[in-house]
């Protein structure tokens, strides 16, 4: 396992604010807090373009064993972090949130 899963712990509202500045950079490249998440909607030329984002984002998340929630539509994808076995955000969840924007690079 990746240490950075490793004594997970839910982060402070303090905390999960710097990561997210942190996360999202001088751009605001798109990660919100909705309902205790992370979430951000990346959006596609069509659907072959969606279905080959979610399948990445699907090996990183079996490569790091942290999986996200994802919805997908036709020329969408929304994907969502949160770690259940702590009730929170997690750095696990910002360390695989930049993982996914590395695919868009």
């Amino acid at each position: 396992m990746n240490r950075v899963h490793q004594g997970r712990r839910a982060l402070s509202a303090t905390e999960v604010v710097t990561q997210l500045s942190q996360l999202n950079g001088e751009l605001a490249m798109g990660w919100r807090l909705i309902d205790g998440a992370l979430e951000k909607t990346f959006n596609f030329k069509d659907f072959h373009q969606t279905m080959g984002f979610a399948n990445a984002v699907a090996f990183i998340a079996n490569t790091e064993d942290h999986h996200p929630a994802l919805a997908l539509s036709y020329k969408q994808c929304t994907v969502r972090f949160h770690t259940h076995d702590v009730s929170g955000i997690t750095v696990s969840d910002f360390f695989c949130a930049s993982k996914v924007d590395a695919l868009m690079a």
